[in-house]
């Protein structure tokens, strides 16, 4: 399953606090100010919902819907290609090893594109790198349909330009959504938005061995190719630029290049806005430097690995274990792992909202107590409690991992042993539906918390994690098929599950002493 299902903000955490809203705020922004004025403008006031921006709600559920489909693009890319591996490596007469580096080069181009297209946004508008990225998309899905057999070469280049030009709709989709969306909508229009992210790994699959097992793994290519470019062409014709440093809340003509072909909507003639300043560009890769953002993504990046090495076997060691199955057999397979992130995500966020509540509550008798006490004492905005010390803020957000993890773990292994044991197919696809379910309950809450803690570097931290996670990904699929001929997939993952298992402790650390982090950086 594709990266970007995994750090879709949950409808259900993005209203929970101030400091959420930055941090979804922040989904394609990398360099966001904390002033006001340059997300609005000069002369209107942010904290009225009506004037945060001027499309009315059926424009603005138009744009949601386009950033949905466009975002649906990504993980679509990305795993309508599975089902077709054993296909290609017998057209390519190239091993699967070989060609799951197809699979390795789009999960590296697949974490470093957003570090790249991420801040061009930002600086120059959403609108032209949007053209940009579906393009890129869009050719190079031309030139896979057209690549010669004999030219392996080829395919993993046009791979990498695949990936560098559908990795970033999902980051570019939500800085859309933030940029017209007021705090008080946010959380239910992300909502709605993340239906394609989470949409596109199940659909993907399916589709992909429904296409390559009636019409050749070329025609895959074709409707990726067609999809992109119909969702273009529309973007071209009538995509608005919504970048607030360009056109603060829509009001201010944006320069002519950012300009669609027809008027969206309607629009006032004037305004007295002036232009907000233009945003600097940033570099996500400082934050790095923050020991906790370290043992986050560390354990972030190895429970990925192993997942995607999950999804990325089913086409490979389902068609070993049961010969009978069709292409389009083997992407109905994909189902049940894309399946269980829908309920998964869904679950863990109102466990973790509740949770979140609980300790909320008690913190906040904590504080009123001490205002009793000391009549002197500030009460504390939510984003100040968040930041405050004595606020369990990592244990509110990962007191669900080892239950999570112990799930995830018990269905690896399950799911190699059955496998190896040729047992009946239902038992493999129950366990890769639970396999999904617990996963993302294992990424949602440590990229909740990462946002946590950079509220005003939502998109730096984003991008910062899908690199992290995808060139961890990327390693681990490189020498899969290796490890699988020399132990069986049983004991494989085995080996996979015991080093998710080792690495637990960088998780439990951070849950118990990461207060200590945030403290340190209060100092500074």
């Amino acid at each position: 399953m594709v990266s970007e299902m995994t750090d879709s903000p949950d409808s259900s955490t993005s209203q929970r606090t101030s400091g959420v809203e930055d941090a979804d705020l922040e989904a394609a922004s990398p360099t966001h100010s904390n002033d006001p004025k340059q997300e609005l403008g000069t002369n209107k006031d942010v904290n009225s919902d009506a004037s945060y921006s001027i499309f009315s709600r059926r424009e603005k559920w138009f744009l949601v819907f386009l950033g949905s489909l466009s975002a649906l693009l990504s993980p679509l890319t990305a795993n309508i290609y599975l089902p077709a591996l054993p296909i290609i490596s017998q057209e390519f007469n190239k091993s699967l090893e070989l060609i799951n580096l197809t699979v390795t080069t789009y999960m590296i181009f697949q974490g470093i594109s957003p570090v790249f297209w991420a801040p061009f946004g930002d600086r120059y508008g959403r609108r032209i790198v949007f053209i940009l990225c579906m393009a890129l998309l869009c050719l190079s899905c031309v030139g896979l349909a057209l690549v010669p057999t004999n030219a392996y070469w080829l395919l993993l280049l046009l791979r990498c330009f695949q990936a560098a030009g559908s990795a970033s709709t999902v980051a570019l989709a939500a800085g859309l959504i933030v940029d017209i969306a007021p705090p008080s909508e946010r959380g239910m229009f992300l909502g709605a938005y993340t239906l394609g992210p989470m949409v596109g790994p199940c659909l993907g699959p399916v589709i992909g061995g429904a296409l390559s097992g009636s019409l050749g793994w070329r025609a895959i290519f074709w409707f990726i190719c067609i999809f992109s470019g119909a969702v273009l062409l529309v973007i071209v014709l009538i995509l608005p630029e919504t970048l607030r440093s360009l056109v603060g809340d829509g009001s201010i003509p944006a320069p002519r290049i950012s300009r669609p072909v027809f008027q969206f909507g309607k629009r006032s003639g004037s305004s007295n806005l002036e232009r907000p300043p233009q945003k600097p560009l940033a570099n996500p890769l400082r934050l790095y430097l923050n020991i906790d953002v370290l043992l986050i993504l560390t354990f972030n990046a190895i429970v990925y690995s192993v997942f995607y090495g999950v999804t990325t076997t089913i086409s490979i060691l389902f068609q070993q274990t049961y010969p009978y199955l069709t292409q389009t057999d083997i992407g109905l397979c994909f189902i049940a792992v894309g399946g269980g992130c829908i309920p998964g995500a869904w679950l863990t966020g109102k466990l973790l909202d509740k949770h979140y509540r609980a300790l909320d509550e008690k913190y906040k008798a904590k504080k009123a107590q001490q205002a009793l006490d000391n009549e002197d004492e500030k009460s504390l905005t939510p984003f100040e409690q968040k930041m405050d010390i004595d606020f369990p803020l990592e244990r509110a957000r990962l007191s669900m991992t080892p239950i999570n993890l112990a799930v995830f773990l018990a269905c690896v292994v399950g799911y190699g042993w059955s496998l190896e044991s040729k047992v009946h197919i239902a038992v493999p696809l129950v366990l890769t539906f639970f396999i999904g379910w617990s996963f993302i309950g294992i990424m949602n809450t440590h990229q909740n918390l990462i946002m946590d803690l950079f509220p005003s570097q939502g998109s730096s931290i984003t991008a910062a994690n899908n690199l992290f996670r995808c060139s961890a990904g990327a390693a681990l699929v490189a020498v899969e098929q290796l490890i699988i001929d020399a132990l069986n997939p049983g004991w494989t993952f085995v080996l996979f599950a015991g080093i998710c298992l080792l690495s637990y402790p960088l998780s439990y650390y951070e849950m118990m002493y990461g207060y200590k982090f945030r403290a340190a950086r209060q100092r500074k």
